[in-house]
């Protein structure tokens, strides 16, 4: 199907506010905020509703902006693709400023581009200011919108102006703007190769790439599609030790990579097979354990090392490694020639189905109970073994299951991990983590 999801694309100079505006209207902080000129960089992408209108807010980096790495073309070529697909253009000036060059190059750029343009001017945080904003009358798109993102001036108004201008809605509309049906995070040290992976998936320069370290600096929501199935990947910066974290742009970063963990189905947990695992790849992990993700342990960049060691002894390295996730599978890669990545995203599907799968009761207890009779429960204070009363299933996504029992207390974590090895294997999840609650015994015993 065509995506009939209208696209509105927010543009302007640097530090006129854009990410600030995409994030008002999208009612979370997804975009960094931050008084450095340049700070975004690759499309941000959120699927929103305004007024009843299914539409795709989109953040672009500042027009004419020189990047101090080298990336200018390419992020110029990311506001292109923005402005090629808009339905709408939310074009952002700011008030106190006033009216400069860099606004009226913008404008130029847009009159050439053919698309709808709403004029807003940002930051007027008090009335005062709005007098003002007749000075961007002159740059030929009718009287800008007056707002202020810090004072929460005139949101009702834009979203409005928005919904105005968008296209008729295609009947299809709100069928294709159903959530993906799983949420992919890619995650991994600097330089890994997440983001030529994720265009790998989009089959197109979706995010920016480039041998330089922290290319990427936010979340990047990319939706995709695999044998007629839509997913959204979630491109992440790449973490970088606490100690070498020299900017608000690096905290934000790793703020958003350790968020996106937590908001995806499965995570796949990049490395670099040319390089030794190392601290920052072990923090990585120990948030996906803690949040109990699905995860695929991925090797990218395997052209570079294949031949040298086979892959069995990477996997035994990533064994010795990881030892708190010895379910997960691991994949090799060559992102850059698009090798294997199918595979990597049928297998994250497979744990999406394993973690969303419900035991019913009965198995459960019967599990349970085999495991009872091959191994007995540690003894209680009183020297008398403990009672397993029932097993239940009490949630997916990760699958979470209650132990009744006589005193919780004296379940012995080799016990628990003992229970855990046998649900593992009696039970679908065998790839996923399982997370297992020992209680007292309950006045109610389940269905």
């Amino acid at each position: 199907m065509p995506d009939v999801i209208p696209k509105v694309v927010v543009v302007g100079r640097p530090n006129v506010g854009k990410s600030s505006l995409f994030n008002w209207l999208v009612g979370k902080r997804i975009a960094i905020e931050d008084p450095t000129a340049g700070v975004t960089r690759d499309r941000l992408v959120q699927r929103i509703e305004l007024d009843g209108r299914i539409v795709d807010l989109v953040d672009t980096g500042g027009m004419g902006f020189d990047d101090p790495d080298g990336l200018t073309a390419k992020i110029d070529a990311q506001i292109e693709s923005g402005l090629a697909d808009a339905a709408i253009v939310v074009f952002v000036v700011e008030v106190r400023s006033g009216l400069l060059p860099a606004d009226r190059d913008v404008a130029a750029r847009l009159r050439r581009s053919g698309a709808g343009v709403l004029l807003v001017a940002n930051k007027a945080d008090d009335p005062k200011f709005d007098v003002q904003a007749h000075e961007f009358d002159a740059l030929g798109f009718g009287e800008p919108l007056v707002v202020s993102v810090r004072q929460n001036r005139n949101r009702d108004d834009l979203i409005e102006a928005i919904v105005e201008r968008l296209p008729e809605a295609w009947p299809e509309e709100a069928e294709q703007a159903e959530l993906p049906e799983m949420k992919l995070a890619i995650v991994g040290r600097r330089n890994v190769g997440k983001s030529t992976f994720v265009n790998a998936l989009a089959h197109e320069e979706r995010v920016i790439t480039s041998p330089i370290a922290g290319t990427t600096r936010d979340s990047v929501d990319v939706r995709f599609e695999v044998d007629g199935h839509s997913f959204m990947a979630i491109d992440t910066p790449g973490l970088r030790r606490a100690k070498s974290r020299k900017s608000d742009i690096d905290f934000y970063s790793t703020h958003r990579a350790q968020r996106s963990i937590r908001r995806a189905d499965v995570v796949l947990l990049f490395f670099d097979a040319s390089e030794p695992i190392g601290k920052v790849d072990k923090q990585l992990a120990e948030e996906v354990v803690e949040g109990a993700k699905p995860v695929v342990l991925v090797v990218n960049k395997w052209d570079l090392y294949a031949g040298g060691v086979p892959q069995k002894e990477w996997v035994e390295y990533l064994r010795e490694t990881f030892r708190t996730m010895p379910w997960a599978p691991v994949e090799f890669v060559t992102a850059t020639r698009g090798r294997n990545v199918k595979a990597v995203v049928d297998t994250a599907q497979r744990l999406f189905r394993q973690s969303r799968t419900r035991v019913p009761t009965a198995k459960l207890n019967s599990i349970v109970r085999a495991s009872i009779e091959a191994n007995q429960p540690p003894a209680d204070p009183r020297g008398k073994p403990v009672r397993i009363f029932y097993a239940t299933q009490v949630e997916t996504a990760p699958p979470t299951i209650v132990l009744s029992t006589s005193a919780p207390k004296s379940v012995s974590e080799p016990y628990r991990r003992y229970l855990l090895g046998v649900l593992r294997k009696h039970t679908p999840f065998k790839e996923v983590p399982i997370k297992l609650l020992v209680r007292g015994r309950t006045a109610e015993t389940p269905e």
